[in-house]
């Protein structure tokens, strides 16, 4: 039988959502206060959601302190109290929207975590404003 685990945690970070092919203008207009040249920050929620088979051996879908400490080091570590367009490299050349920072947190888990597992992150931006991903 199927299971799903999840683990929340919480980082603090800034961003500046800037289009580099744009003129000052479109980006104001696309981004509005987003755009600001000197950043600003959110408090992020992200929630990562791991399915599969209950294992027989243990009770567990999958150990929640492996889970816990994976996302501390691979991404707390390096989303926490950062400006994602300065310091982190995924973001040097990638817009740091809620959509993509999702993707990015999705990306290095995936390759952490075996493929037997089904691993979706939820990644709130504001307490409105949140993201799934992926979304399929």
């Amino acid at each position: 039988m199927k299971a799903t685990v999840y683990r929340k945690e919480h980082f603090n970070a800034a961003h500046r959502l800037h289009n580099p092919n744009w003129t000052d203008e479109k980006n104001k207009q696309v981004f509005g206060k987003c755009n600001n040249p000197n950043y600003h920050g959110h408090n992020y929620d992200l929630i990562v959601k791991i399915t599969g088979e209950i294992d027989e051996e243990t009770g567990y879908v999958f150990d929640t302190k492996i889970l816990s400490d994976l996302i501390k080091e691979n991404i707390i570590e390096k989303f926490d109290h950062k400006n994602l367009n300065l310091d982190v490299e995924e973001f040097k050349t990638l817009n740091p929207t809620a959509e993509n920072i999702a993707r990015v947190i999705w990306t290095i888990l995936k390759q952490k975590i075996e493929n037997k597992y089904e691993i979706k992150v939820i990644l709130y931006e504001t307490e409105r404003n949140y993201i799934e991903f992926p979304n399929a």
